[in-house]
């Protein structure tokens, strides 16, 4: 019989895929899509190079397609990482594990992001003016939420494995 610790270490490729795609895609990707993008509300750098003129657009727009390039970076080693998984017996394809993992990682960057791009450095906020604290400590709060939820979820799927 193998202990707790074999036992969880064979689903290692499924959570560090899950983490990474759910870093990737649904906290990068909707983030730069939706605040980004079709919402507008901020770019990378718009509290240090408003988007004001076209010289600070174009800052703001290489900086944006920077943050995607590596958003996309995180989704395709999460893939090949999913991909190896799919290769051994020793997984455990468990919905909970993967599941779990996406939120995870999802949550886990959106508060790391919130924290270092909000915070620390100031180069931007979810929404600035009026009430841009309260948007930047919601975002950390639902981030957080997601990596709870996320690693309780996990944790569930990992002992039922």
């Amino acid at each position: 019989m193998e202990s707790k610790i074999e036992q969880r270490n064979h689903s290692g490729l499924l959570v560090a895929a899950g983490i990474l795609i759910g870093a990737g895609l649904l906290a990068g990707f909707v983030d730069g899509i939706l605040l980004h993008e079709i919402l507008q509300w901020h770019h990378m750098v718009t509290s240090v190079r408003p988007a004001t003129n076209l010289t600070n657009l174009e800052a703001n727009t290489l900086a944006d397609g920077l943050f995607h390039l590596g958003t996309w970076t995180l989704t395709v080693i999460g893939g090949v990482l999913l991909w190896r998984a799919g290769g051994r017996d020793d997984v455990p394809w468990s919905p909970k594990i993967f599941g779990g993992s996406l939120l995870f990682g999802a949550g886990l960057f959106n508060f790391i992001e919130g924290i270092v791009d909000h915070q620390i450095l100031g180069i931007h906020h979810v929404k600035p003016g009026p009430n841009q604290l309260a948007w930047d400590v919601g975002f950390l709060i639902f981030g957080a939420g997601l990596a709870l939820v996320g690693w309780i979820l996990l944790r569930s799927g990992q002992k039922e494995s």
